[in-house]
């Protein structure tokens, strides 16, 4: 199984997860760079969220190790993770119905230096600017994902894990996304992506580990993608 080689600004090593009694996760292995966009590819039910939520500390039962620039995060809760410099932007988006656009983006506590300030994120965004004060359910399915990002990127967090940004959403949004994570990636944030476009994932990202059963079975370098294809429709069934 081939890795990312040392200098990794997350390593993961033999990681297990359950839910109640179900084991999903059986031994996962990846590392990600300071600086990378790396994707999780598979079919659904493959793990992909379920490895971004134990790398965030969100499953109750986890063993094995994940340590992010060098610390051990196995055993702390998921405060104590997203401190270190670590965040999460949901499939779901957990927006909340009841606040406005602005309340939502301010909500989540800056928990390091570096965020990025409300103008820079509207600079990105500018459709959350104009919705400022609007509830967060007359939001469009892709102005609810650009305030999930948005709202992650004031914390400080300096690796984000994204689950499934664009699904769903129209392609000019979709295309909006592409731009927004290669700016993010230019300014040094590092992206852990779960996608099951593989199509996009190609246009954003350095590497692809392809899940299978819990499992990572295979790393793909972008550059490869193309000769990799007929075993990538064998491994997500398309």
């Amino acid at each position: 199984m081939p890795d990312a080689g040392d200098g990794a600004l997350l390593a993961v090593h033999g990681l297990h997860a359950w839910y109640g009694e179900s084991h999903i996760l059986h031994g996962v292995d990846m590392e990600v760079r300071a600086g990378e966009v790396v994707t999780l590819l598979g079919r659904n039910g493959a793990g992909k969220t379920t490895t971004l939520k134990s790398v965030m500390g969100m499953v109750a039962r986890r063993e094995g190790s994940v340590r992010f620039a060098g610390a051990e995060t196995i055993r702390l809760h998921s405060d104590q993770v997203a401190r270190l410099g670590l965040a999460i932007c949901p499939e779901e988006r957990g927006i909340f119905a009841s606040l406005d656009v602005e309340e939502n983006l301010l909500l989540p506590p800056k928990v390091r230096d570096g965020g990025l300030t409300t103008a820079q994120i509207f600079e990105l965004f500018p459709n959350l600017r104009e919705r400022l004060a609007s509830q967060g359910t007359k939001l469009s399915g892709g102005e609810q994902q650009m305030l999930a990002i948005g709202r992650i990127l004031r914390t400080g967090a300096r690796l984000l894990l994204l689950d499934e940004p664009t699904e769903g959403l129209a392609p000019v949004i979709v295309q909006q996304i592409g731009r927004t994570l290669a700016r993010l990636k230019q300014e040094g944030f590092t992206i852990l992506l779960v996608e099951q476009n593989f199509r996009f994932a190609q246009t954003v990202a350095d590497r692809h580990y392809v899940m299978e059963h819990g499992r990572v079975v295979d790393l793909i370098p972008n550059s490869g993608l193309e000769a990799a294809m007929p075993k990538l429709h064998a491994y997500l069934g398309v």
